[in-house]
């Protein structure tokens, strides 16, 4: 039985993992690389592997990163089941919907190639099974998977799979501590071989408890300088997440400043209607707050704002006001039409509330960029630049440490996976030193035997 490493190794997008067993070829995951253009050319390479001899495909969650080149996989004669959560189907389905769109218009506007069609998408939906949580699915061949709450996104997973008498867990990408409106991340079980997420494996979050309170601070400091307020965020999770802090503030803090609110993203706001459809998945708080009528997706001072003729009237309300639009990583989407007229007002403030993968534009200002390039044109940055630990969907060092050592039995391997070099090769060599795990930093394209 052997990994093949075919995405996300030594770097944060693009996940995809091939299992090699004496019968059977699974791979988990198969998500779109990131970086600089939102369809990066990697993306139209050919696979690591012979897609027609894929027997099935597992899905952990429904972000762009770990779902984007299915259609692709498809496209280049993949016929197999698909299988994930019942909202990561949905979303995943919203995805590629958005992701066709942008790529279609970038295709008229700059010429640049479309990664499939829309036959390709439609295809991969008739593929897609819904599965539940903690229920063990027979993939023939003596192989198993269970998908287990990763605490991450909304249906998010880690996969067990059971097969020649092991156990590989896939953990696609775990969550952070006391994250609004989801489960906590499920106990990590007994595993001989670990692929584990890296991307903060070198850095510990600011304390999820004051969470609100720094947002309401930033809100407040970004009204005082008296210009536009833009939050790029990921429209799966990050956005929903901030909805429902806003909406609390709004509800039981006078302070919070009565200045209009935009979600400017069409995927974020469908999105939202498929949070509404599964109540199960919420935690304590959240099922309390639904079960009692409150709907925390919404509040007065918020506008959701569907069509591009509602998006471009947002320029005419003037005055301070907060526009929280895709995408998460300003690497495509509404954001950036903000972005080209915001960034140089130095009024105005950008608040970064998830990872910035190297190469794009968000990770650039993060790193204090004073002039960028925005749909090919010099924008000076004037603009402050603010960004909040505590509100990444990803779990710390801390967090992933925890997670890793609260195995039923410590796994007998681990391979860090889905980081940059740096966090990659910290969390390795701290679940080396802390916990005495035999650890690797694979590179991409390396097979190993399990």
């Amino acid at each position: 039985m052997q990994i093949k490493f075919c995405g996300a190794d030594k770097g944060v997008t693009g996940s995809c993992h091939l299992l090699k067993t004496k019968d059977k070829n699974i791979l988990v995951d198969c998500g779109m690389f990131q970086g600089s253009n939102f369809n990066e050319k990697k993306n139209h390479d050919n696979f690591l592997f012979d897609p027609k001899s894929i027997d099935a495909l597992l899905v952990t969650h429904g972000h762009l990163d770990h779902v984007g080149r299915i259609p692709k996989l498809i496209k280049d004669g993949f016929t197999g089941p698909i299988y994930a959560t019942k909202a990561t189907c949905q979303f995943a389905k919203l995805i590629w919907d958005d992701a066709y769109s942008i790529m279609n218009y970038d295709n008229h506007k700059f010429g640049r190639e479309i990664l499939y069609d829309e036959g390709d998408i439609s295809d991969a939906v008739s593929m897609c099974q819904g599965i539940e949580y903690n229920k063990e699915i027979d993939l023939g061949g003596g192989v198993s998977a269970i998908w287990k709450d990763a605490g991450h996104i909304f249906g998010s997973s880690f996969i067990e799979v059971k097969a020649e008498g092991k156990t590989i867990v896939f953990s696609g990408d775990i969550g952070n501590e006391d994250v609004p409106i989801l489960r906590d991340t499920q106990q990590l079980g007994d595993a001989d071989v670990l692929l584990c997420e890296s991307t903060y494996g070198d850095r510990i979050h600011e304390d999820v408890d004051i969470r609100r309170s720094i947002i309401l601070e930033l809100i407040k400091n970004g009204v005082k300088r008296g210009g536009t307020i833009m939050i790029p965020a990921f429209s799966l999770e990050r956005t929903q997440e901030l909805l429902y802090e806003l909406n609390l503030l709004s509800e039981h803090d006078e302070t919070l400043p009565n200045v209009p609110i935009f979600l400017d993203s069409p995927l974020a706001i469908r999105a939202t209607e498929v949070y509404k459809k599964y109540p199960k998945y919420y935690d304590a708080e959240a099922k309390e707050l639904s079960e009692m009528g409150d709907d925390f997706f919404d509040f007065p001072r918020l506008k959701f704002t569907l069509t591009r003729e509602e998006s471009k009237a947002i320029n005419n309300i003037h005055g301070t006001k907060i526009i929280i639009a895709g995408s998460g990583m300003m690497n495509g989407c509404r954001i950036l039409h903000h972005a080209l007229r915001y960034l140089s007002d130095p009024n105005s403030t950008l608040i970064i509330v998830g990872y910035q993968a190297e190469g794009t534009l968000g990770r650039r200002l993060y790193e204090g960029a004073r002039q960028v390039k925005v749909f090919g044109e010099k924008v000076k940055v004037r603009c402050a630049i603010k960004a909040i630990g505590a509100l990444s969907a990803h779990g710390d060092q801390k967090k992933l440490i925890s997670w890793v050592g609260g195995a039923s039995s410590l796994p007998k391997k681990v391979y860090c996976v889905h980081g940059e070099l740096h966090p990659l090769t910290e969390l390795a060599h701290r679940l080396r030193d802390d916990l005495k795990i035999e650890t690797f930093v694979p590179e991409e394209g390396e097979e190993v035997d399990v």
